[in-house]
């Protein structure tokens, strides 16, 4: 279990980064491939999520192929690898990427994990929200960062059911708003441009049932500037924790304006490349 603990007065972390893979995905992919026991899963992913197919794939004895966009982050690639996937690269933003993925598993015949489009992920999140409850029963406030979508469903049904009076915020990065702009007209918005260094936060087409299922949990939706992400890493590391932009997001979100406490921010992941978390800690270009 991940822990909860204090980062300031009445401010509180949910730590999904201190897990072996250093971030919250390995819950989702277990709950899809306990389910599907396929021999053969083919995924798409700028890291964190191909990192936790292939780790839970070794656990229900599958193969895991991985496709990647060029311009993954090192980092993330190579936790990828060691985790023992098939690493294809393919396209040039997580949805060129998920697109030859599609394809490379409907000629193969193999089973296809559309990261955020699995019920089941939603299951192995919703654990994270009732964690979070077991150790801090009644939050004012939960800020969960957003990609595709799965991580917040999950937690905010989890908050739905046993502490409703908290507030459920999504937050995400202003230079990929597709699942904002989704939330704000109610139906699956796809956008032009992914230009943030939160890579986990960074999808142009938005999945419709994430979605759906978003849309009727999420109470606030708010967008982040790159300064901001970057300020919430700088702030993370004055506190000796290490994170990679889109954990960063809740508490940028936090920096910027006064949120109802106790407050939980959800951090998910530390795995950033090092070229980019040195570029941001020393200021350079």
């Amino acid at each position: 279990m991940a822990r909860t603990t204090s980062l300031a007065d009445g401010i509180w972390l949910k730590r999904e980064d201190e897990h072996e893979l250093g971030a919250f995905k390995w819950r989702g992919a277990l709950a899809v491939l306990e389910e599907k026991r396929p021999e053969t899963v083919v995924t798409a992913s700028t890291g964190n999520h191909g990192a936790a197919t292939a780790w839970a794939a070794r656990r229900v004895g599958a193969r895991a192929i991985v496709f990647v966009p060029h311009g993954a982050t090192r980092t993330k690639v190579a936790l990828v690898e060691a985790q023992g996937a098939e690493l294809r690269v393919e396209g040039y933003d997580m949805d060129d990427a998920k697109a030859a993925a599609r394809a490379h598993a409907a000629e193969t015949g193999a089973f296809f994990f559309e990261d955020g489009a699995e019920p089941a992920q939603f299951d192995g999140y919703e654990r994270i929200g009732h964690e979070l409850l077991d150790e801090l029963p009644e939050p004012a406030a939960v800020v969960v960062p957003v990609g595709n979508g799965a991580l917040a469903i999950g937690i905010f049904r989890a908050l739905a059911e046993r502490a409703p009076t908290a507030e459920r915020i999504a937050v995400a990065a202003a230079e990929a708003p597709a699942m904002h702009e989704s939330w704000v007209a109610g139906r699956p918005v796809d956008s032009d441009r992914t230009a943030t260094f939160a890579d986990g936060l960074a999808v142009r087409v938005a999945i419709p049932l994430a979605v759906q299922e978003l849309n009727a949990l999420a109470q606030r939706f708010e967008l982040v500037g790159e300064a901001e992400l970057e300020a919430a890493v700088r702030a993370y590391a004055g506190h000796g924790i290490r994170v990679e932009g889109a954990a960063a997001a809740p508490l940028a979100l936090a920096l910027r304006e006064e949120l109802p406490r106790p407050i939980v921010l959800i951090v998910t992941g530390r795995n950033v490349d090092d070229a980019v978390y040195h570029r941001i800690l020393t200021g350079g270009p």
